[in-house]
């Protein structure tokens, strides 16, 4: 059973001291891994509720890690948040898909870290049928171009790329992402690609 220790996983020692600070400031207890390797090999890894990993490293990466701890059936409470100083929305679609309770661009904004451990933590089973509804009612107002560009951008595509398969310019793309996000209530990609997963429009 997990429980409320946060594992901070890095290979720049430099990143995991400042951010593990960062995080003790906050009132967490912080164990410090310079791998995904030397996290899986640490028996006190039970004592952990959630991980916070860099997604490009040597050896496994935070997409890997995030499956692997995914396939540990005896662990299935332990959520990770990747982190990364090269995102993409590719990758931010495969680490949600994954099964990464969220996904935070470096550097890295403390407030928001700290909420998705904090959501994280509290691990809930599911969202509650009522609030999954909310949501379905929100989408159903989009125009259908915005639900094609949601569902585009849920599956990976840059706004370059929808721009090229819809036929419209990139700055027009932003202007439906805009304007869905504030429809939908969401702020970010993550959070795009986590409705889109509980809505049932791509496949986790």
């Amino acid at each position: 059973m997990a429980g409320n220790r946060i594992a901070l996983i890095d290979d720049h020692a430099a990143i995991r001291q400042a951010l593990g600070d960062l995080l003790e400031v906050y009132g967490y207890d912080v164990a410090r891994y310079a791998s995904a390797e030397d996290f899986l090999a640490d028996p006190r890894r039970s004592t952990v509720g959630c991980v916070v990993s860099d997604v490009r490293m040597p050896g496994m990466d935070g997409i890997a890690l995030v499956q692997t701890l995914a396939a540990m059936r005896t662990e299935p409470s332990i959520a990770a948040i990747l982190i990364s100083g090269q995102a993409d929305i590719p990758m931010a679609v495969a680490a949600l898909k994954a099964g990464a309770a969220d996904f935070i661009e470096k550097p890295v904004d403390d407030v928001r870290l700290v909420a998705a451990i904090n959501r994280a933590l509290m691990r809930p089973p599911q969202a509650p049928d009522q609030t999954v509804a909310a949501a379905a009612a929100r989408f159903e107002r989009l125009t259908p171009r915005e639900k094609n560009v949601f569902d585009m951008i849920a599956d990976g595509h840059t706004s370059q790329s929808i721009a090229s398969n819809l036929g419209i310019s990139a700055r027009t793309v932003e202007g439906y992402r805009a304007q869905l996000m504030e429809k939908l209530q969401v702020t970010s990609i993550a959070a795009i690609v986590r409705l889109a997963i509980r809505l049932g429009r791509v496949s986790p």
